[in-house]
Order: C-alpha cells, then sequence, then structure tokens
C-alpha cells in the first residue's frame, strides 16, 4: 500500500548510469520516493526495504532479473514487478510473463510513460510497451489449448473480466462496480482458478482466445 510519502519503488539495474537516472527521476518528482537501488538481484533480495514497486533489469550479474523473480515475490508478496529492459523478443516477454511480472517494459520508455506505469502498477494494473502487449497476447493464444472445458463464471466474475479485457486496473473495477478492492481482488482470484492461470494477461488472452468476452 502506497504511503502519504508516495509510491515506494526499488531498483535493480546493473548499468550505473541508467540506474542512477532513474533514481533521480523518482527523487524529483512528487508522489514517488526511491527506497533502494542495486546492481544485482542478490544485493536487492539482501538489501530492499518494504517497497510498492520494483523496476527489474532482466540481464543481470548472478542470477538473471526473470529467474529471481519468484524470489522477489516471495520475499515482498505486495510488491508489484515491473521488468524494465532492453529485449523485446519473444522469449523473454513470455518466460517473464510466466514468472509473474506485472508489467514489461523497454528501457527506452520516456520518463513521463515511465511514471505513469509505476503508478498503474502500483494500483493493480500491468502496464506493458504496446509492441510487449501485442507480443504477448499473440504469444498466449498460441500457447492456449485448442479445447477446454465449459467454465462456469459468475454474473460479478464476467462483468470483471469483460473489463480486464478493456485494460482497466483494480481499482478502476471497484470504482466502476461500487466494490471494494478486495473484493475485486477476490473476484479476480476465482477467475484465475477457473481459467488455470496465474496472471492478467494470460487470463484476458484465454478469454478472447475462447470468445468469453
Amino acid at each position: 500500500m502506497t504511503g502519504s510519502a508516495g509510491i515506494r519503488v526499488a531498483i535493480i539495474e546493473d548499468h550505473e548510469d541508467f540506474r542512477e537516472g532513474l533514481y533521480h527521476v523518482l527523487q524529483g518528482t512528487d508522489g514517488f520516493r526511491c527506497v533502494g537501488r542495486y546492481a544485482s538481484l542478490e544485493e536487492g533480495l539482501l538489501k530492499m526495504p518494504a517497497t510498492d514497486v520494483v523496476l527489474l533489469d532482466i540481464h543481470l550479474p548472478g542470477k538473471s532479473g526473470i529467474d529471481g523473480l519468484a524470489q522477489i515475490k516471495q520475499k515482498h508478496p505486495n510488491a508489484q514487478v515491473i521488468m524494465l529492459t532492453v529485449f523485446e523478443d519473444d522469449t523473454n516477454i513470455f518466460r517473464a510473463i510466466r514468472a509473474g511480472a506485472d508489467g514489461y517494459l523497454l528501457k527506452k520508455t520516456p520518463p513521463a510513460r515511465l511514471l505513469q506505469a509505476i503508478e498503474e502498477a502500483a494500483a493493480g494494473g500491468m502496464p506493458m510497451t504496446p509492441f510487449v502487449a501485442r507480443q504477448a497476447v499473440a504469444m498466449l493464444r498460441r500457447h492456449v489449448p485448442s479445447e477446454m472445458e465449459m467454465v462456469q463464471f459468475t454474473p460479478r466474475e464476467s462483468e470483471i473480466l469483460v473489463l480486464l479485457t478493456d485494460g482497466l486496473n483494480y481499482s478502476v473495477i471497484g470504482e466502476r462496480l461500487f466494490i471494494s478492492l478486495d473484493t475485486v481482488r477476490n473476484h479476480i482470484r476465482h477467475i484465475y482458478e477457473k481459467l488455470h492461470v496465474h496472471t492478467k494477461t494470460e487470463a484476458v488472452a484465454k478469454a478472447i482466445k475462447h470468445g468469453m468476452v
């Protein structure tokens, strides 16, 4: 949960100039606060305090960002992890999403858009560079089984699934349906269970593929 001092952001990035540039952007913008910056995943896991959003590089010395993503989630279950990388190939995008990434942006993303993406992630959204989003949906469609059992959603679950495919984050969905954020998360957890998926992108892709929305 973000506090009055702003969204807490941690950076795990081995390129010092880029890492320090991110730090100064965050520290120089109202509503954001950098709580730590680290050159490796191992250092981040050891030193990172409680945070709202983690900006995580893929190619790091030691363990890669993707390979260590589960460890970050385990140690900081409330943190939203955005992959911030130069890689835009199918393999890295798919592996990151499968590992539980909450967003995937390229390092060439303008600072203003990056700050917006951090806000989206902190609010329960899944920010992605447009090209990456198209690649992710296309890949997930290819990986969805050709046949699947009939899935029965409650009326509320169906409403929320439609709003997810419209790109709305959890907070906006709650406001639209006049329900609490915890209630939205509970419904989405049930949707994931019924679709046998683990992320929002997988749920949306599967729903579109099978004509559920």
